[in-house]
């Protein structure tokens, strides 16, 4: 046990480390058009910058959806709330590799929900619709990448027969009994599961395909969404190896390094800022709301409202009848004067003034 936890903790942090050594030699490489990339990144609409902002919390929001109905069609019975703070958790650990993600969206949903949550291995195979699906997606638009990388012209045939048979496989595999498997791709089944997923996964890559044709033209560069398209298939594809945030830049230069590199350059920082943002923003809301829903915080907050509710007034506080509380209160104000005037010994002079003698 020792020795797993050591290889993985090793494994960890040479991830890191290989992901601060490629971000930090793609800065030396640039070092030198520093005023030009400057420019081009602060040079973008604030309205540009928050619209991927936006777009980019929307695409996270969506594919945690699509994870939401993989978990229950393999059996899971853990709540949406439960599962997009998990889900909001894993990318934290993406922003410096994919894989990193995929842990500790895991982990969160099996420690906030043990009972509710299928086993580790389920999840795992949960993953692998969505991933099936999104390979798919960028298979049959891979030819976005032929005139950029001079691939040859039958590259997206040979990547969709690829994703093809690995679907093939999997899917008899799990039919064989591997119940791991068969639970994780229980989506799929069903025609209803099928156009839910699908939905779901357009959406988010839709949002990421829109967010960058948005920064490619914010930084002066005339791309086509087919860039755009060729762009996103670029960070995933090489978001899978450890270049941690400068895989947006990185990206961006190798699609678009003909249109000047400094540009291209300067449209993937704005990627990964505000993809940045937009992720951090999913994040915070995700923590905020587990300890908010914590029993503890939950069990505090009643006590206070308890408390408030017995304050002198109406029982159905804050719907009360604000004219008869008023009148409650004026009583007790009187009430209390009138004590004070006793307790002066001066009560005897002015109280038969209010008795019911008075006139």
């Amino acid at each position: 046990m020792l020795k797993r936890l050591c290889s993985r903790a090793h494994r960890t942090a040479l991830t890191v480390a290989v992901s601060v050594a490629a971000s930090a030699a793609l800065g030396f490489a640039l070092i030198s058009r520093w005023d030009e990339l400057k420019t081009g990144v602060t040079g973008a609409p604030v309205a540009i910058a928050a619209a991927a902002v936006g777009l980019q919390v929307l695409a996270l929001v969506s594919r945690s959806e699509a994870w939401h109905q993989c978990v229950r069609a393999g059996g899971g019975t853990v709540g949406r709330r439960k599962l997009f703070q998990a889900s909001s958790m894993g990318f934290v650990g993406g922003l410096l590799h994919t894989q990193l993600g995929t842990a500790a969206r895991i982990a969160t949903l099996r420690r906030s929900a043990p009972e509710a949550s299928p086993r580790v291995p389920a999840l795992i195979g949960a993953e692998l619709p969505i991933m099936i699906v999104e390979a798919s997606l960028a298979a049959l638009t891979s030819f976005t990448l032929v005139g950029p990388l001079g691939l040859p012209w039958w590259t997206p045939l040979v990547a969709f027969a690829a994703v093809a048979c690995v679907t093939v496989a999997l899917r008899s595999v799990a039919a064989a009994g591997v119940r791991w498997l068969r639970s994780g791709l229980a989506v799929m089944r069903t025609l209803d599961g099928r156009t839910r997923l699908v939905g779901f996964v357009l959406i988010a890559v839709v949002a990421q395909i829109l967010r960058n044709w948005l920064l490619l033209h914010a930084v002066g560069i005339d791309a086509s969404l087919f860039d755009a398209i060729a762009v996103l298939i670029a960070v995933v594809t090489l978001g899978q190896l450890p270049f941690g945030l400068s895989v947006g830049a990185a990206a961006s230069v190798l699609i678009l390094g003909p249109h000047g590199v400094t540009a291209a350059a300067a449209a993937g920082v704005l990627l990964t800022a505000t993809g940045t943002v937009g992720g951090l923003s999913f994040a915070a809301w995700g923590a905020l709301d587990m300890l908010l829903s914590r029993a503890c915080v939950t069990e505090g907050a009643r006590r206070r409202w308890s408390g408030l509710v017995q304050w002198p007034g109406p029982a159905r506080w804050p719907r009360a009848d604000v004219v008869a509380f008023s009148a409650h209160l004026g009583r007790g104000i009187e009430r209390a004067c009138f004590d004070l005037v006793g307790h002066l010994q001066v009560g005897p002079m002015l109280l038969p003034a209010y008795g019911p003698g008075a006139r």
